[in-house]
């Protein structure tokens, strides 16, 4: 496997919070964005996945702060997906600043739900594998 994806994110002012660094549900939004971006990296937008009736799922996620960001702080956000057999897969993201300091630290469980059944897909590696226009920032 090969480097995993990263999205460049600057941290906003509002973001902060009374202590001046940034709120920590913002840390959420990177890890979502990263996502986001990967997938349109892949050739999956979010309108594709709901013409095909799918929509990715958060079931679990951790979150390991290690440094405090600031406003005007550049980072980069990872992205990598762990495919197992089930229906389920695995997220590993690190937030690191642009000289390699690691800021943070996710790893999350993730599902494909079928918006019509409301139920888990139960095989989205190949789901996304058919999604996909490139499979690579992906790990498929």
């Amino acid at each position: 496997m090969g480097d995993p994806f990263r999205a460049r994110i600057t941290v906003r002012g509002y973001e902060l919070d009374t202590q001046g660094h940034l709120n920590q549900a913002v840390y959420l939004q990177y890890a979502e964005h990263a996502r986001w971006e990967c997938l349109r990296a892949a050739g999956i937008s979010q309108d594709r996945l709901l013409a095909t009736g799918v929509g990715p799922v958060a079931l679990e996620v951790t979150l390991k702060y290690l440094r405090e960001l600031r406003g005007g702080d550049e980072l980069d956000v990872s992205c990598g997906f762990r495919w197992g057999e089930g229906k389920t897969f695995q997220i590993e993201q690190d937030y690191t600043l642009l000289d390699g300091t690691p800021v943070a630290a996710l790893t999350g469980v993730g599902g494909l739900l079928d918006l019509a059944a409301r139920r888990l897909v139960p095989d989205p590696r190949s789901r996304f594998r058919e999604l996909a226009t490139d499979p690579a920032p992906l790990n498929l």
